[in-house]
């Protein structure tokens, strides 16, 4: 480990012992804004969770690999654990917490609930979040890796398709059936991500 002459850096004009700066930035979370003094390498997960205390959304690996802490930014799925507080300000993030109306489930949730897509709850969040941002992504016609025509208008919502588009989200107890069950039903009713 190189030594640090602290002597040294102060006379060169750096203070060793500076704080880190602090930026003021305001997030539109859930339909509501929050004015946050942080620092500018907050992550938006540590932002959400720490700061304002929402924590559905959860850390898991915190290095994008398994999901946990995916939110919608203008509806299109984040990791949040990858990405700067202060990069979203101007955008509406939706976490767990914003989904569904007062006091009743958002339909996936309750899907999750029928379906068993869940055991010890860890990932869900996350996966409902993405789900949702991955329902919207095939009604816009973004094609995945199994998608066998990518040019094709009419491409089925198979298992297939939804096992592709949801596998950055992992879920360590194995309620894949569940959790695909629940995707399924919640799309094939017609419910609008």
């Amino acid at each position: 480990m190189a030594e640090v002459d602290f002597a040294a850096a102060r006379v060169a004009g750096k203070d060793a012992f500076s704080p880190p700066s602090i930026t003021q930035i305001t997030l539109r979370i859930n339909g509501a804004a929050h004015q946050l003094r942080i620092e500018p390498r907050v992550s938006l997960l540590d932002a959400l969770r720490e700061y304002l205390g929402l924590t559905g959304t959860k850390k898991g690996c915190n290095q994008g690999a398994c999901g946990a802490c995916t939110v919608l930014v203008d509806g299109e799925r984040t990791l949040s654990c990858l990405a700067l507080a202060v990069q979203y300000e101007g955008t509406d993030i939706t976490t767990i917490e914003g989904l569904g109306a007062e006091g009743e489930l958002h339909s996936l949730q309750a899907a999750f609930i029928e379906q068993d897509g869940f055991q010890c709850g860890y990932c869900t969040p996350g996966q409902i979040c993405s789900a949702l941002g991955m329902m919207q992504e095939f009604q816009n016609g973004m094609p995945s890796a199994v998608t066998e025509d990518v040019s094709a208008r009419d491409v089925e919502f198979s298992d297939e398709e939804i096992k592709e588009r949801m596998s950055g989200n992992l879920c360590r107890c194995g309620a894949y059936v569940g959790i695909c069950a629940a995707i399924r039903e919640v799309f094939e009713s017609g419910v609008t991500p």
